[in-house]
C-alpha cells in the first residue's frame, strides 16, 4: 500500500511537471527587460521567448513577432528549443507508460511485468527532466553573462524571466517523480528476492 502510495504522488508531480514544462516552454518571458522612457509610446517591457518576443507598450498595447528564422538565432535558443520539446515528450510519454505500470491500476499485467513498466516511465521522467535542466540552466547563464558584460548597452540588457523559473521548478519536479518511480520497482525486486521459498518449492527439492 505504501508503495502505491509513493507512486501516486510521483504520479501527481510528474503531471504537474509536465505541464509546467509546457507552460515554460510556450511562455515568451524567458528574457525581461524593462525600459521606462519619457514618452508615452516608449516600450516599457520587452519580452524574449523561445518562439516569439513580445513587448508591452506604457499605453496598454501588446504586439508578439514569431520567430521564423531558426539559423539567425543563437545556439543556446536553438539548443532550448529542441530540448525543451525533447522534454515535452519524454514527459508525455512518461506519463503514459506510468499510467500503465503503477501497482494501483488494473493495466500492464503481472507484476513483473508492471515493474518494468514503472521502472520505463521513472527512466522518462529522469530523462525528461534532464533535458528541461539542460536549457534552463544554459538560458540563464547567458543572460547574467551577458547582463554583467560592461561592453554590453543597457538597452540590451536582459533579466531572467518567469518562464526560466517555471522550467526549473517543473524539471526538479519530473526528476524527483522519476527517482521515486525508478526506487519503488528497485524496492519490490529487493523484496522478492528476500522471499523464502513457497511449500511447493521445498517438495519439489527433496522429491
Amino acid at each position: 500500500m505504501a508503495s502505491a502510495g509513493l507512486q501516486l504522488i510521483a504520479f501527481i508531480l510528474a503531471l504537474s511537471g509536465i505541464c509546467g514544462i509546457i507552460i515554460a516552454t510556450l511562455l515568451p518571458n524567458w528574457k525581461v527587460n524593462v525600459n521606462v522612457g519619457s514618452n508615452i509610446i516608449t516600450a516599457i517591457i520587452q519580452l524574449q521567448g523561445l518562439w516569439m518576443d513580445c513587448t508591452w507598450f506604457s499605453t496598454g498595447m501588446f504586439s508578439c513577432t514569431l520567430k521564423h528564422s531558426i539559423l539567425s538565432l543563437p545556439v543556446y535558443v536553438q539548443t532550448a528549443r529542441t530540448t525543451m520539446v525533447l522534454s515535452c515528450i519524454l514527459s508525455a510519454l512518461g506519463i503514459c507508460i506510468s499510467t500503465v505500470g503503477m501497482k494501483c491500476t488494473r493495466l500492464g499485467g503481472d507484476r513483473e511485468t508492471k515493474n518494468r513498466t514503472t521502472f520505463a516511465g521513472g527512466v522518462c521522467f529522469i530523462l525528461s527532466g534532464v533535458c528541461g535542466l539542460i536549457p534552463t540552466s544554459w538560458y540563464m547563464k547567458e543572460i547574467i553573462s551577458n547582463f554583467w558584460d560592461p561592453t554590453v548597452p543597457e538597452h540590451n540588457k536582459h533579466e531572467p524571466g518567469g518562464a526560466i523559473y517555471l522550467g526549473i521548478i517543473s524539471t526538479a519536479l519530473l526528476l524527483v517523480a522519476g527517482v521515486i518511480f525508478c526506487t519503488s520497482c528497485l524496492k519490490r525486486h529487493q523484496e522478492a528476492r528476500h522471499y523464502p521459498p513457497s511449500q511447493q518449492d521445498i517438495l519439489t527439492t527433496q522429491s
